[in-house]
């Protein structure tokens, strides 16, 4: 029999590519989790790994294996959803992942929505930045979690987890000293969200679609920042409507044909669990006018 267990561990090492990373979020040493996965070659019975040096690789067996650990974790995720279905109402920790913009202005009307109607509840908030949240959805770290993704950025399947349809839409914004498109400012300094984010990735695309590359000043994870900055003019920015709803003070917001669109993502087959269902539906009461749901 196959321990779950040493299967979550490879299908981890499957979407994280090393066992130092595996290692780290799971909170394992990287030698425990070598050793459990010889252990499920011994029980598998055939190769699962190739070792290159340092690296790991995935044989078509462990990739064949992988796939069925996914759908094993899906119905149990059923499972789970049909048992907690069973109880009286929506009760106990939902662990919810948010981006900041959302966090400020939308999150907390859910949460009151949750405390009005599922007192039994106990959301616990933590901000994320969305290219983080499969590796924590897939962890258990977290429930439940609001994702985006832009016209210029689209988001990828991730593999065992499902994502409803959009939640809602905002416009983007350029904040920039005057009205103008971001073809306009390529000559002008560029304030971003750190590297590795999907914010980071949206501005740089937007502006090589206008032909140019952005010269980068500032990198800051904030959008009120990012229009304090361009407010005393230390460079543009590109802002979505969340990001504008708090003032722009004097930096000047002009509409852009980009989108951002967010959706609620969760662990492939817990959609009907009842403390998921009931987080997405207080979600879609709480948006505040003007955005397109």
């Amino acid at each position: 029999m196959l321990d779950l267990r040493r299967l979550r561990l490879l299908r981890e090492l499957s979407h994280r590519g090393t066992i130092a990373a595996v290692a780290e979020a799971l909170s394992f040493s990287p030698s425990a989790v070598s050793q459990q996965l010889s252990v499920l070659e011994r029980e598998a019975g055939v190769a699962l790994l190739e070792r290159t040096g340092r690296r790991v690789a995935l044989t078509p067996a462990a990739l064949k294996l992988v796939r069925h650990t996914e759908a094993v974790l899906e119905r149990l995720e059923q499972a789970g959803a049909e048992l907690a279905g069973a109880r009286h109402g929506p009760a106990g920790p939902l662990r919810i992942g948010t981006f900041p913009s959302a966090a400020r202005a939308i999150v907390p009307g859910a949460l009151a929505v949750l405390a009005g109607r599922h007192p039994g509840l106990e959301p616990m908030v933590t901000e994320v930045d969305p290219a983080r949240v499969a590796a924590q959805l897939r962890s258990g770290e977290l429930d439940v979690a609001l994702v985006h993704e832009y016209d210029l950025v689209p988001a990828e399947p991730e593999p065992g987890l499902t994502v409803t349809e959009a939640v809602f839409t905002e416009p983007m914004y350029l904040a920039a000293p005057t009205a103008g498109t971001v073809a306009d400012f390529r000559h002008a300094p560029w304030i971003v969200s750190p590297p590795g984010t999907l914010c980071h990735t949206m501005v740089v695309r937007a502006c090589r679609a206008a032909g140019f590359a952005p010269q980068i000043r500032h990198r800051v994870d904030d959008f009120s920042t990012a229009l304090a900055l361009v407010g005393v003019g230390q460079g543009v920015a590109l802002v979505p409507q969340l990001g504008t709803l708090h003032g722009s003070g004097t930096a000047t917001l002009t509409r852009l044909p980009m989108h951002r669109r967010t959706r609620v993502a969760f662990r492939a087959g817990a959609g009907a669990h009842p403390a998921v269902a009931a987080f997405t539906a207080a979600l879609r009461e709480a948006l505040p006018p003007g955005l397109i749901s």
